[in-house]
């Protein structure tokens, strides 16, 4: 079992959390999640009861200054992955007006929270336009690079269109060990293997259900990352935890971070069954605010 938060009570350290008051948003330049060198951002899928404006607000009330946008937002009720209604969102994908993620990057700007990645998921069965599609997208929101939960072996093709789009894409990890997709860190091997623009979004709850170490991972690979997923969960395929009820050393990773300096967000990903949504990442938010004060 991996062991974590050694140096504090357990029962001590989520009272510290939860006592504490709302991240302090500044007013200048937007909102600033950034705490002792380590960003603190959310992957947009924690708000996925709710449309995107709704998020948006979510977001600035909880604090948080950098997101990683779920493609769900923009594609919920386009279309679905099999038959006639796979067709209908690719027809949607291939048409939409790129001014419609023009206008979403500005809502995130007027906020004051800034686009990191588009999270846009290539798989096997997208055409090369969608693939080359995915990366307009991701720069008309404004985004940095694209995080996608693809097949191996997507990468080789989805790293041509990387390549002459100039953005990274880091592929994320499922628990679910399986041929083509991701869990182990042989198939992030794979994947990267013959490429120059795949990177890792390494999901470390997902990463310890599925029997790995993410402070070792991290220490080694820190430079190949571009965005991590925080999530408790149990080990041996277990189930997400409320923040330190689970396996996942999220405050070893936050103080790899920090005493690294290693430059690589750290976005939250609500999955486990709360209650009210902005209350439950407004807790985790404050779990890793106390972590990266400790």
């Amino acid at each position: 079992m991996i062991q974590h938060m050694q140096s504090m009570n357990r029962r001590t350290f989520l009272a510290a959390s939860a006592g504490l008051a709302a991240a302090p948003v500044l007013a200048h330049d937007g909102i600033h999640s950034v705490f002792n060198g380590v960003l603190i951002g959310a992957q947009s899928y924690s708000f996925r009861d709710r449309e995107i404006g709704a998020a948006i607000e979510g977001m600035k009330d909880v604090g948080i200054g950098e997101c990683e946008m779920w493609m769900g937002h923009m594609e919920k009720g386009k279309g679905g992955r099999q038959g006639a209604a796979r067709e209908d969102l690719r027809k949607w994908r291939m048409s939409v007006d790129l001014a419609e993620f023009e206008k979403v990057g500005g809502m995130f700007a007027h906020a004051g929270i800034e686009i990191f990645a588009y999270n846009y998921s290539f798989r096997d069965d997208f055409t090369d336009g969608e693939i080359e599609r995915g990366f307009e997208m991701a720069k008309a929101l404004g985004a940095k690079c694209i995080t996608a939960s693809s097949n191996v072996t997507t990468a080789m093709r989805i790293d041509k269109f990387a390549k002459k789009a100039k953005m990274q894409v880091g592929v994320h990890n499922h628990s679910r060990i399986r041929p083509n997709e991701f869990a182990t860190p042989e198939d992030f091997d794979k994947a990267r293997k013959g490429t120059s623009n795949i990177a890792i979004n390494l999901d470390i709850g997902h990463f310890v259900a599925a029997g790995f170490d993410p402070v070792d991972y991290i220490t080694q690979h820190h430079d190949d990352i571009v965005t991590l997923h925080l999530k408790d969960r149990k080990e041996n395929q277990g189930e997400n935890t409320v923040f330190g009820m689970g396996d996942t050393p999220i405050i070893e990773v936050l103080h790899l971070l920090r005493e690294n300096k290693y430059k690589i967000p750290a976005n939250i990903e609500y999955e486990y069954k709360g209650e009210d949504t902005l209350a439950e990442v407004r807790k985790c938010f404050q779990y890793c605010k106390t972590a990266l004060e400790m």
